[in-house]
């Protein structure tokens, strides 16, 4: 009873000494006394002692967060503690802190749910009593340190312990609520927003956290330096993805002739040796001229003796030589630039030889503790010659010349099946092709020594470099677009590829697109039989490509008899190659075999709908449409037949001319698949850790 009796008569007294100023600020005091009565519903007699001392602490709030801002931030940690449920409060408080003083009394009214936290808030308030005393002579600096203890609002809650009186001069501690304009100092809860950061350094971490491994790729061609098919394709695209997967790669090709010069005269001299060379008892120049693009280092193994050919590929009797010479040079360029790598990967019978080499001749050389992989890209080409002459430009021991090697035929030696023997693992371009080259249909008298090695073949399907081929900024079209409008601009470059080839310009017609080398391998007997029945007045031919004579002969004379409507270039125009993958409304690919193909890839990413046969890669890449159910991404057709593929067009053309918005559908979805290098390369890099493991 005493003490409320000391607590009343404090009140009075300070009421008294209040009331003058109190008086003479009579203008001001409205513009808070409304939201005063609010805030204090304890006792509305303190309103007056907290708008005295309102401006004083108002004054002094900035410069005390200026000089003390970081010792607010360090105090902030303890003050967290108890200030959770402030917190929750505190990020509307700091977003209205401008106008806080205009809009005190919603921050008032927050401070009501704090008398139910005033329980736990009587529990301390004996240490809070033991510091009121102090708290009269030093109010001033009670206030500078009032701001760290902004963020612990719940201190301002003790207030409603009117039992200490000193309590009652603490009051100020509530104007702390204009404190709270302080928030800048608590604006660093924007360091939260780090989580974006976090975002971006994603991709960084995927890198830094993968196994790194340095691979060497050894083959005939690479895009853009020399390429005559896919195979250039993949080994300018898959070593650069493979950068990307924290590999380090090199690149190993013969320095032909025929590579253009504005990369030979970018080329760097980087050394020389001699080498010998099987039986000949001659010691050849090997020359090694470097080149680095996109974090990929190219190593041309240089020798005009053996690449001064205009053409890559000449004939057996020439190329056998020189690919002997290549598979040893490029294993001792690595012996000699003292770079060894975790895997050699090679490709094609051109490099068929170099894990021959890698377990016999340079077996107890630096670069012999490396693992191999051959892969197959085509299995028709083997490089097969007689026993003696291999024997005698490879210099590779007799023991390799048996049935499970490199002998074939009893007579003849097979450099790509030798390699197949050797390598540690065997992969090709898609899984239904490691499957078919197991049969005598597609195994190229190779089906047995296959099954023979099918323990370590895979079968990973290619896919195309989004830099070179994407609608959306390629410069070779007329008009670029992209998933998002490939409907509407899709049509401007129909109407461009018309005008440039001189078919009707009509943009109602359907235009059909074959890009492909012209042999029997790629169906094109079957398109030469059905020709007059497909161009039935609503539809137009493209041909794009060279090969054998008489598909390029069969290709003009269609095309001297239906003016308007087929068009027979017979030639190899890359550019020309993007315009009909963007003007075409489908593209061909009737092949025999296709141990993954390229073409249809690159004409559903440009949003042509293919029409292809159900073999290798095709069949892993195109799933026909269902009618019924409305899936798949193109037409497709089984046994190799003229009647077929004629029926498998006829169904796409219906399609087209009676079912627009489906075809649309398919267009879309196919443009949206993802068939770039990423998912192969990743494949090819769980290969390489599979087969170094330490």
């Amino acid at each position: 009873m005493a003490r409320k009796k000391v607590d009343s008569d404090v009140k009075k007294t300070a009421v008294k000494e209040a009331a003058a100023p109190a008086a003479e600020k009579e203008t001001k005091a409205p513009v808070k006394a409304a939201p005063a009565e609010k805030a204090a519903p304890v006792e509305k007699k303190t309103e007056p002692v907290v708008e005295k001392k309102a401006a004083p602490a108002e004054k002094k709030a900035e410069p005390v967060v200026e000089k003390k801002a970081a010792p607010a931030e360090k105090k902030a940690e303890p003050a967290k503690k108890k200030a959770a449920p402030a917190k929750k409060k505190a990020e509307p408080a700091e977003k209205k802190a401008e106008p806080a003083e205009k809009k005190a009394a919603p921050a008032k009214k927050k401070a009501a749910p704090a008398k139910k936290k005033a329980e736990p808030a009587e529990k301390k308030a004996e240490p809070a009593e033991k510091k009121a005393a102090p708290a009269k002579k030093k109010a001033a600096p009670a206030k500078k340190k009032a701001e760290p203890a902004a963020e612990a609002a719940p201190v301002v809650e003790a207030a409603p312990v009117v039992e200490a009186a000193p309590v009652v001069e603490a009051a100020p501690v509530v104007e702390t609520t204009p404190v709270v304009e302080a928030a800048p100092v608590v604006e660093a809860a924007p360091v939260v927003e780090e989580t974006p950061v976090v975002e971006e350094a994603a991709p960084v971490l995927d890198i830094s956290t993968l196994p790194r491994r340095s691979v060497a790729f050894i083959g005939s061609e690479c895009h853009p330096f020399v390429k005559t098919g896919g195979l250039g394709d993949v080994m300018y695209a898959l070593p650069r993805e493979l950068v990307k997967l924290n590999c380090d790669v090199r690149v190993i090709l013969p320095r032909y002739a025929c590579i253009p010069r504005k990369y030979q005269d970018k080329m760097v001299y980087r050394g020389e040796f001699y080498m010998d060379l099987g039986g000949t008892g001659r010691d050849y120049y090997v020359g090694i001229m470097e080149y680095v693009c996109d974090g990929v280092v190219y190593d041309f193994i240089d020798n005009q003796e053996f690449f001064t050919s205009g053409n890559p590929y000449t004939n057996l009797v020439d190329d056998i030589p020189k690919y002997c010479f290549f598979s040893k040079a490029a294993l001792a360029a690595l012996n000699y630039m003292n770079w060894i790598p975790d895997i050699i990967h090679c490709h094609d019978w051109q490099a068929g030889l170099v894990p021959v080499y890698l377990r016999t001749l340079f077996k107890d050389t630096p670069v012999g503790r490396a693992r191999s992989i051959l892969t197959i890209h085509n299995l028709r080409f083997q490089g097969i010659f007689n026993i003696p002459t291999i024997k005698y430009w490879s210099g590779l021991p007799d023991s390799v010349f048996n049935m499970g090697a490199l002998q074939q035929d009893y007579v003849n030696a097979n450099m790509l099946k030798g390699g197949l023997a050797y390598a540690d693992r065997i992969t090709t371009v898609s899984g239904t092709y490691a499957w078919e080259i197991q049969t005598a249909e597609y195994g190229e008298r190779l089906e047995d020594h296959l099954r023979y090695h099918s323990g370590k073949l895979r079968g990973i399907v290619n896919g195309i470099d989004y830099e070179m081929w994407n609608p959306e900024t390629d410069p070779a079209l007329a008009e670029n677009y992209g998933l998002a409008n490939v409907l509407n601009h899709k049509m401007e470059n129909k109407k461009a590829l018309q005008r440039e080839l001189g078919l009707v310009e009509d943009e109602g017609k359907f235009v059909i697109g074959l890009i492909s080398r012209l042999t029997n391998q790629k169906g094109l007997d079957l398109v030469s039989t059905i020709v007059p029945q497909v161009l039935d007045g609503n539809t137009q031919i493209v041909v794009l490509g060279t090969g054998d004579a008489q598909y390029e002969d069969s290709f003009r004379y269609y095309e001297a008899t239906n003016k308007g409507t087929f068009s027979a270039c017979i030639q190899y125009d890359e550019a020309r190659a993007h315009r009909i993958y963007a003007g075409a409304d489908a593209l061909l690919v009737p092949s025999r075999f296709e141990p993954c193909g390229l073409t249809q890839l690159n004409a559903m990413h440009y949003g042509t709908l293919p029409i292809v046969r159900e073999t290798g890669g095709l069949k892993d890449t195109v799933q026909p449409y269902n009618d019924f159910t409305g899936e798949g991404n193109g037409f497709t057709f089984d046994r190799y037949d003229a009647g077929l593929l004629l029926d498998a067009i006829n169904r796409a053309k219906t399609v087209y001319f009676t079912n627009r918005y489906h075809w649309d559908e398919i267009v879309q979805r196919d443009m949206a698949k993802d068939v770039s290098w990423t998912n192969s390369a990743r494949q090819y890099k769980d290969l390489y850790l599979e087969l170094t493991q330490w």
